[in-house]
């Protein structure tokens, strides 16, 4: 390594330089933030050879109570960082997404996820992804700093050696974003949403659970668990950030007219976080010529397309391999933006406009729950088709 290197943490690591590598080979690199985004980044960087350290303000990588979703281009990244095989025995693989009426409980049509071409759509306790990302990081070498807060100290948070990268994966409330954009404020959707884990065996689907002005989303985890997210629409404001906890009571409240079968599964919650749902604009600007921005830091997403973590997974695939092509900094992260800001924001588009169409009420509810049962019935592929621009992209073949 050129230079002395400094960092926020006490003691430097002699780092293994795995694979052939291009320009990122001992280059290195400072990722702020321990969770999804910053730990695949960090694999992506560590795999092709670069010294990586990855600074996490919380004692330990963890996370609790919470499931998500990896689509086929989200499983791509996985596949490409040599998370293949742990990523069969860790995720369940999902056979199909089912809408449904929420008030009657009847299906309203089914999609199989099965004939989605590439690696399978897969369910993942948060914590597994968590955890596999990790185990991969240390095996390339990377080096995890937990007990690490960042802060800004002018333009530079970390101090680092001549020509290191520093990458902000550090979420909603990213220190490194206002670095590179003028302050934006976001504006409450209008919307709340509820999520907790019960103890409820479930077939590998996801149920969509539609009425008026609200929703549930539930799909099984590894241990005999349902996650479940819940949303409804309400005018009183509500604290950004799931970690803020609520009466399970309100939750049952909001869909006590709902079918009997989901009225138990939602009975069953004894402990439940609600969150509001704020919207975000995509930052103008993702990098300079030495410090780059990804995953939310740069682009949030409300939760009603299951994109925010295979948005980050891509995220990281692409920047790394820019990094390694381009062995100038400021060229590598430009062509990271470009090749990246279109396809989040035609992304975040379509989640925002599931938001509307989950909530139908009255006829156009009725003639939107009609046209899916006919595109179910009469030409299943044809919704499956329709997501192809997202689940079929691959950007282990794009960069």
């Amino acid at each position: 390594m050129s230079g002395a290197r400094r960092s926020i943490a006490t003691t430097d690591q002699t780092l293994a330089l795995l694979g052939s590598g291009g320009a990122n080979r001992g280059r290195p690199v400072d990722v702020v933030g321990g969770g999804i985004a910053g730990l695949a980044t960090a694999l992506a960087f560590g795999r092709i050879g670069a010294e990586v350290t990855v600074h996490e303000q919380a004692p330990e990588l963890t996370e609790v109570g919470a499931g998500l979703q990896v689509t086929p281009n989200g499983a791509r990244v996985l596949d490409g960082l040599g998370l293949a095989e742990v990523a069969s025995r860790r995720g369940i693989r999902a056979d199909a997404v089912e809408p449904r009426d929420a008030l009657t409980g009847r299906p309203v049509t089914r999609f199989d996820l099965r004939k989605l071409s590439g690696p399978p759509y897969r369910f993942f306790h948060r914590y597994d992804l968590i955890d596999m990302l990790a185990e991969g990081c240390r095996a390339a070498g990377v080096t995890i700093r937990t007990g690490q807060r960042i802060e800004p100290l002018g333009d530079r948070p970390v101090d680092r050696a001549d020509g290191a990268l520093l990458i902000g994966a550090d979420g909603l409330h990213s220190v490194l974003r206002p670095l590179l954009n003028e302050p934006a404020e976001p504006f409450f959707t209008g919307q709340v949403a509820w999520r907790a884990t019960v103890a409820v065996e479930s077939p590998p689907v996801a149920r969509i659970w539609m009425a008026p002005g609200r929703h549930v989303v539930t799909y099984p985890l590894h241990g005999g668990r349902l996650n479940i997210v819940a949303v409804r629409e309400q005018a009183d404001w509500a604290a950004e950030g799931w970690h803020h906890l609520d009466d399970p009571a309100n939750l049952q409240a909001v869909f006590a007219d709902t079918a009997p079968e989901l009225r138990a599964i939602l009975g069953a919650v004894t402990s439940v976080n609600l969150w509001g749902l704020f919207r975000h604009p995509v930052a103008q600007r993702w990098h300079n010529d030495d410090t780059a921005i990804m995953g939310d830091a740069a682009h949030p997403t409300l939760p009603f397309l299951a994109q925010g973590a295979n948005l980050a997974l891509e995220d990281a695939y692409v920047l790394a391999r820019c990094c390694d092509t381009f062995s100038d900094l400021p060229t590598a992260l430009a062509r990271y933006q470009a090749l990246r800001r279109n396809r989040v924001a035609r992304a975040i588009g379509a989640a925002n406009a599931n938001a509307v169409n989950y909530h139908l009420a009255g006829m156009q509810r009725r003639v939107a729950h009609l046209g899916l049962k006919g595109l179910g019935i009469l030409a299943p592929r044809a919704f499956l088709g329709r997501m192809d621009w997202l689940y079929g992209h691959d950007v282990t073949a794009r960069v």
